[in-house]
């Protein structure tokens, strides 16, 4: 054990090493009929979303971790992330090491309060033209700082623990870091499971901001909208009576 605490003797995993304890896993889980939700990054960065950027990025301001987070990133980009779900105020993964079997990690993050979250719901509701906009991170920037500034929705580090069934004595190891990262790159594909994740009821969330959006649209129905182009002003622009 001692030779697991000395980092400059303990043998890190290869990548070849890695992928084949991943094949192995997987093909262990199928012969089990076991569905796995592993994270496979395709490209270069781990994360190509306005969300999966702005987790990522949030998590590498926690200068507590900064020494763990590079060997996350290896972990996580290798593909030894062989299962990540993300449910409310949870994260359960199953990451792969230098054995066999891979390590379990849950990470859990502390729930808004119910003000928090009513705030957070109206402001949307408020600023969002469209869901699609939302969920494309494509929304005003005031509205952003929402997520990212200090009181913010992106959990700060107190807001997280964590749980690794592997002997790294760090606060942070590395299979964490990879898990942290993972949601980064879960969240590209389904931004919602970050509301699941803060305790944000997501059909309520999304009722709530369709239906602002409709009772907005629906005060303004009997205003003329500035864009339409009167008839005397039609006359004088294209030359006809």
């Amino acid at each position: 054990m001692a030779r697991y605490w000395n980092e400059m003797n303990y043998p890190q995993p290869t990548e070849s090493e890695l992928k084949r304890n991943v094949k192995n896993t997987a093909q262990k889980a199928a012969a089990k009929g076991q569905e796995l939700h592993p994270i496979i990054i395709k490209s270069r960065q781990i994360a190509t979303s306005w969300w999966g950027k702005a987790w990522c990025d949030n998590l590498e301001r926690y200068a507590d971790y900064d020494t763990r987070l590079p060997r996350g990133r290896r972990y996580v980009k290798t593909g030894a992330v062989v299962d990540l779900q993300i449910k409310k105020g949870k994260i359960q993964a199953r990451v792969q090491g230098t054995r066999k079997t891979p390590y379990k990690v849950e990470i859990r993050v502390s729930p808004l309060s119910e003000k928090r979250i009513g705030e957070i719901t109206e402001k949307c509701g408020a600023k969002v033209e469209t869901l699609d906009k939302l969920v494309n991170g494509d929304f005003p920037k005031e509205l952003k700082g929402v997520f990212l500034e200090k009181d913010g929705l992106f959990p700060k580090p107190r807001e997280i623990s964590f749980n690794c069934s592997c002997p790294d004595w760090a606060v942070m190891c590395k299979h964490v870091a990879a898990v942290l990262y993972g949601v980064g790159a879960r969240l590209d594909e389904d931004p919602l499971l970050f509301f699941s994740l803060r305790g944000i009821n997501t059909n309520r969330f999304v009722d709530v901001v369709i239906s602002s959006r409709v009772e907005a649209m629906l005060r303004n129905v009997d205003r003329p909208s500035e864009r339409i182009i009167q008839e005397t002003k039609i006359t004088d622009l294209f030359g006809v009576l």
